[in-house]
């Protein structure tokens, strides 16, 4: 689950991490009265939107009094801001968070993530901020700080000290940065976040830092022991098919293609996305049914994939464990005699009551393509988008 700029922000303030003055509005009016409060000669007004590379988009601007705020404002709300990391479709921007401008004398990176290959989070510290830290790590590994926390221990002192001496900091700075540094694990660890980063830190000409901007992503697993954050969610950023996958606790995530995919396990969803675009195909969508899934949540996933009108070819690899292919056969017939289908539906089965499953597609009397093995089932996908074009 992602948030907001601004609410990753308040987040950080409750964990000690200075962010400066400002306030989301949704108005041109609410700019204008939030600029005269801050009080400010220059300010920023930053679209709220969950991508990035929001600045060369035009979703950045600095105005210099509460009338330009008010003016600029009324041109940003209501904008479909595009950027890399939106598509094409782009972002309509609903909200902008009204800032105080402030004096940047050096930008830096601050993260935190989880370091997969020791099973540790790892704090990232760099003073290349302000640009993507993947490009820092893949042109200049040297410039990055690294630390990694062990949980059972916690972050200490010490390692602290070597975040803030390793950017090549004084004892005043590294004094000043060492609650950030604290503020900002604590907030990662304790709200089972998946990312937590400032990107810019800034060191202003006064010698004070601030998170000038934030990001936090959060484990959809840790939400049920987090109320507050749930609430933070918003569905206007979201596409609406998976919202409507997360209801029957389906993992789906809308793709640019043309191939449905209805697979049980990342793994193999991974695998079948690959093999499809090896024959030359493009997936529609990620959808993982999971390895427990019932007949119910078969029977709204193949709903979800059919709700989606770039499918031209459904394609449906399982692999039978938790989930018999019984089971998905009666969830999928069921599906398939209730929406109306006019596309191709490939179904690969293979593990637990594979014959039975295969059975029940045979006898269902709707036109199923059933496929033995995978290299099988992509060749029969292109070879029905081949026919559609024809």
């Amino acid at each position: 689950m992602k948030i907001h700029e601004y609410q990753a922000k308040e987040i950080l303030k409750q964990y000690g991490v200075p962010v400066p003055k400002g306030r989301v509005v949704e108005t041109p009016g609410e700019a204008k009265k939030v600029a005269e409060e801050i009080g400010a000669k220059i300010l920023v007004l930053k679209a709220q939107i969950h991508a990035g590379g929001r600045g060369k988009a035009g979703g950045v601007r600095v105005v210099q009094s509460p009338s330009e705020a008010e003016r600029v404002a009324k041109e940003m709300i209501g904008m479909t801001l595009v950027t890399p990391q939106t598509g094409a479709k782009g972002k309509v921007v609903r909200k902008i968070l009204v800032e105080e401008g402030m004096e940047i004398k050096e930008e830096l990176y601050l993260g935190v993530v989880i370091d997969r290959s020791k099973a540790l989070p790892v704090i990232m510290a760099s003073r290349e901020g302000g640009i993507e830290i993947e490009k820092v790590a893949a042109e200049s590994p040297e410039k990055i700080v690294k630390e990694w926390v062990d949980p059972s221990i916690g972050l200490r002192p010490f390692q602290v000290n070597k975040i803030g001496y390793g950017l090549g900091f004084g004892p005043v700075e590294v004094g000043k940065l060492r609650p950030i540094v604290v503020g900002l694990f604590n907030a990662f660890y304790e709200k089972d976040c998946l990312l937590a980063e400032i990107n810019p830190l800034i060191l202003t000409r006064g010698g004070e830092f601030f998170a000038l901007d934030a990001k936090m992503n959060f484990d959809d697993n840790g939400l049920f022991r987090h109320k507050e954050i749930i609430q933070l969610r918003d569905l206007h950023e979201e596409d609406p098919l998976e919202i409507e996958a997360s209801k029957y606790n389906l993992n789906y995530i809308k793709l640019n293609g043309n191939v449905g995919c209805m697979v049980n396990g990342a793994g193999l969803a991974m695998a079948t996305m690959d093999i499809i675009k090896v024959f030359g195909a493009e997936p529609a969508n990620f959808l993982d049914v999971g390895g427990g899934a019932t007949v119910e949540m078969v029977r709204n996933g193949f709903k979800i994939l059919m709700s989606d009108p770039d499918v031209k070819v459904v394609f449906i690899n399982i692999f039978g464990g938790i989930l018999r292919c019984d089971t998905l056969a009666k969830g999928v017939t069921e599906a398939v005699r209730e929406v109306r289908v006019n596309v191709p539906i490939i179904v690969r089965l293979e593990g637990t009551n594979v014959e039975e499953g295969r059975r029940i597609l045979n006898d269902s009397g709707l036109n199923f393509t059933v496929a033995h093995g995978m290299y099988e089932g992509a060749k029969k996908v292109v070879e029905a988008l081949t026919r559609q074009r024809a």
